[in-house]
């Protein structure tokens, strides 16, 4: 299967558009050079130069591809999914490669299934199979086999299958099928659909196509003009195939999988683990990211700040029953959990506490939020001890502890309760509710219906403070035209208030319920007039997220809990944390390893950067060539000899795309990075219309200097007046100064168009980008010179045009910024 995969790896290496394109080229050039010319005429160095340059832009791109796919092995490695198996009869995690059939393994809400496991305990267990079955709502699953007989394995109830995840409630289960044997590698190949595509990989595909129309029409042109005009249509035919040579950017896979895995291995240095290596381009095109509140603007260190009872007292006795649900749950691991545990810890309770009993639990879920677990003590006493959303438990409680005596839960009661709440809220405290109930159902009848008729003891007060770079990086990241929105479970107090002591005064909040009631028609509206987004459900995240993305937004989402998965999934780019609950991080398509704003804002920078490096080698290389390709079909016209010979042309082009194997380890401005960046291929072609005729206008100058006064001066005369021998010393100084001037400034304006600015002056390239383009002029400058030349039909050239370079150069690079000027009035952006 390896080799396989190796093999389509490096099929799609050397078989793209332009290699296809050159590899046709290639093809009959040799039939027209070699195998239709005659034995003394025969000349392979046409075939020879289109191969290296197949052969170098596959090798390349497959060595490139080989570094991603490494690249994203060795990432997605530090982004470790486990499982809790039973090894040495300890129960410990592990990776989930390790599971080996007869494993034991324990599972709990946000778990992803690793195996083909049956079930042997379960309570309360619900499992999502929509990756199986296609089926939107989760079902419960028993460790009690079914009666009847089922075709699909996926509909057994005590059967669990990879690639579905646990909802809620928990489960042991022994794994009978890892890896391929499993169902889910059974139907892979029936699952596995071609994903749609992403925007970043459309712009590139139209993008190279345009390209290919663009040389479909020159290249034909150029042969039908060289034919009428000079009569020798087999000479025309190899020229035409060179000009088409010329326009095939057949670096550009190269370029971009540099890029890309360039700006993957960036992003980890910075904290970001990029899993989908192709999402680096929608992360630098974010403009509103969708957050979570919890340890993403706070510190993810929840601290228990009191313990209150029903007349908002503090009391160590809420804390003591707060500490035996937190203590014996094993559902959904919960920050509160660990902060009620740690407090009760440091006050001492938990010696006193060793001699209960963990009977039976109802673990936590998103629609009942909240959880019970059922203790006994040494006397044979049960109990169960609720904990969950305030709002949630009074709707469930019947009774209150006040002044020790269990009363009524009366209106006022609760109001009084709420008040003292909301108060708490205010100061942006996050409140949970404690309520008990005594000798309830046995445990193999319990049951959520069994969580009715409580009698509420007090509630807890934690604190979530903000975190301190929180405010800096929400600011910075405003600067680089990214908007907050904040998307959060919580209620509007508590996050009102985090959001004042981040600065955020001016957000207008609106409730889950609100955006419940709104139509499809009014969604779009409320998503942009609201920034804050309490009280929601996880459908509502991904059915804003949605709503944003209709309006054309690119959006990206942050979060770490099971709850989060449907948003992440609806986003652009999916980003999680090395914290997350497994479920969340395989459906990111970003990982931080760090969960700071700080540390996405450097990988929503670094993603701009990898695009603009993109866009540099695209916009720049298609203009560049397209004004070479139009500067010799002008001079066809007059010339009475081709302006360049064709291996000229594919020397020139091949020294060129060399140099530019350096673009990806370019610089961007600062100004690039400050707004998210959009692939727009239509604004490819205004780049080539807007420049590739300014670089023209130099060729020009040069054919006619080179043509009436450089040329004449030396061989004693215009072309028309020499004798052969003269004509063959005429062409010869004509081509090489061409060749030379062409490479000269078709290098320069990678300087020149890489800025908006004033090149070399106001901004420089990055020393690799310098250093290979200054080593490719000096190659092409000093070949004509070497014992090359001859073989290559160039020559050396007289002080008179190293005087006229000096003055085309310094007029092209002036024009350039004058041009660049009313192009940046007229489209505001260059790359």
């Amino acid at each position: 299967m390896m080799g396989f995969k190796r093999l389509i790896e490096i099929v799609k290496a050397y078989i793209t558009p332009f290699t296809v394109v050159l590899m046709l080229l290639g093809i009959l050039s040799f039939i027209s050079d070699y195998q239709l010319a005659a034995p003394k005429d025969r000349d392979l160095s046409s075939v020879i130069i289109i191969a290296i340059m197949v052969i170098v832009s596959g090798t390349m791109s497959l060595i490139q591809s080989v570094k991603s796919t490494k690249a994203v092995d060795r990432l997605q490695s530090m982004v470790k999914i486990t499982a809790t198996v039973c090894r040495d009869q300890q129960f410990s995690e592990l990776p989930v490669g390790e599971l080996v059939v007869g494993d034991l393994v324990k599972l709990s809400a946000g778990d992803l299934i690793p195996a083909d496991l049956r079930l042997l305990q379960a309570k309360d267990l619900f499992v999502s199979q929509s990756a199986l079955t296609g089926e939107s709502y989760p079902v419960e699953k028993q460790a009690a086999a079914n009666s009847a007989s089922e075709q699909d394995p996926a509909m057994y109830s005590n059967l669990l299958l990879m690639g579905s995840n646990v909802v809620s409630g928990t489960a042991t289960a022994m794994v009978i099928k890892t890896g391929s044997a499993t169902f889910f590698g059974d139907i892979a190949q029936e699952l596995t659909r071609k994903p749609a595509k992403t925007n970043f990989e459309i712009g590139i595909q139209k993008t190279s196509w345009l390209l290919i129309r663009f040389m479909a029409i020159m290249a034909p042109l150029v042969i039908v003009i060289n034919g009428l005009a000079k009569g020798n249509w087999g000479e025309s035919f190899l020229f035409g195939l060179s000009i088409a040579v010329g326009l095939t950017p057949e670096m550009l896979p190269m370029i971009v999988t540099t890029n890309l895995v360039k700006g993957a291995a960036a992003m980890a240095k910075k904290g970001t683990i990029v899993k989908n290596i192709n999402s680096i381009q929608n992360f630098g095109a974010i403009d509103v990211l969708c957050s979570d509140k919890t340890g993403t603007l706070t510190e993810d260190k929840i601290v228990l700040k009191n313990s209150y009872n029903c007349e908002g007292e503090a009391d160590q006795r809420v804390l003591k029953h707060a500490y035996l649900n937190s203590r014996y749950q094993t559902g959904l691991k919960n920050l509160l959990d660990e902060a009620v545990i740690l407090a009760a810890q440091s006050q001492k309770l938990t010696p006193s506490f060793e001699s209960y009993q963990k009977v039976d639990e109802l673990p936590f879920d998103f629609e009942r939020r909240r959880m019970s677990v059922v203790v006994k003590d040494q006397t044979g006493k049960t109990q169960m001890i609720t904990k969950g959303a305030i709002e949630e438990l009074l709707a469930v409680s019947a009774f209150a502890d006040l002044h020790g005596q269990i009363m009524p839960l009366t209106a006022d009661v609760k109001a009084n309760i709420l008040e003292k709440v909301k108060q708490l809220n205010q100061q942006g405290m996050r409140v949970v509710g404690v309520a008990q109930k005594t000798n309830p159902q046995a445990a193999s009848v319990l049951s959520i219906k069994d969580e009715c008729e409580l009698v509420l003891i007090g509630y807890l007060a934690f604190l979530d403070p903000p975190k301190k770079t929180a405010r800096q990086a929400l600011s910075s990241l405003k600067r680089r035209g990214v908007s907050l929105k904040l998307l959060t479970g919580d209620n509007q107090s508590v996050t009102k208030s985090v959001c004042q002591q981040l600065g955020l005064t001016e957000q207008r909040i609106i409730s889950g319920p609100a955006v419940a009631a709104a139509n499809e028609a009014e969604l779009p509206k409320l998503v942009e007039n609201y920034d804050v987004f309490v009280k929601l459900t996880p459908q509502q995240k991904s059915q804003i997220i949605r709503a944003l993305r209709k309006n054309n937004h690119t959006v990206g989402f942050m979060g770490d809990g099971i709850n989060d998965t449907p948003a992440m999934k609806a986003a652009d780019v999916g980003i999680s944390v090395d914290t997350a609950v497994d479920i969340a991080k395989e459906s990111a398509d970003v990982i931080l390893l760090d969960k700071d704003l700080k540390v996405l804002e450097q990988g929503i920078l670094l993603g701009r950067k990898t695009f603009g490096n993109i866009m540099k080698y695209i916009k720049i290389t298609a203009s560049s060539n397209f004004g070479n390709m139009l500067s010799m079909l002008l001079a066809s016209i007059f010339l009475p000899f081709l302006p360049m010979l064709p291996l000229q042309i594919l020397l020139l082009n091949l020294i060129y795309d060399l140099s530019c194997v350096s673009v990806p380890w370019d610089r961007m401005d600062s100004e690039y990075l400050i707004k998210p960046k959009k692939w727009t291929t239509n604004t490819i072609s205004k780049f080539m219309l807007w420049f590739g005729p300014t670089s023209s206008i130099f060729d020009i100058t040069t054919f006619l200097a080179m043509y009436f006064i450089i040329c004449p001066a030396i061989t004693g005369g215009s072309f028309q007046s020499l004798a052969p021998d003269q004509q063959a010393i005429f062409m010869l100084l004509f081509h090489t100064a061409w060749f030379v001037e062409s490479l000269w400034t078709q290098t320069l304006v990678l300087h020149a168009l890489r800025t908006p600015k004033v090149p070399f002056i106001q901004s420089t390239a990055a020393p690799a980008l310098t250093v290979v383009t200054s080593l490719g002029i000096a190659v092409g400058t000093f070949l004509p010179m070497s014992p090359l030349g001859d073989k290559l039909q160039l020559t050396s050239l007289p002080p008179a045009f190293w005087l006229l370079l000096g003055l085309t150069l310094f007029a092209y690079l002036l024009l350039v910024t004058v041009v660049k000027h009313f192009y940046l009035n007229k489209y505001r952006e260059l790359l």
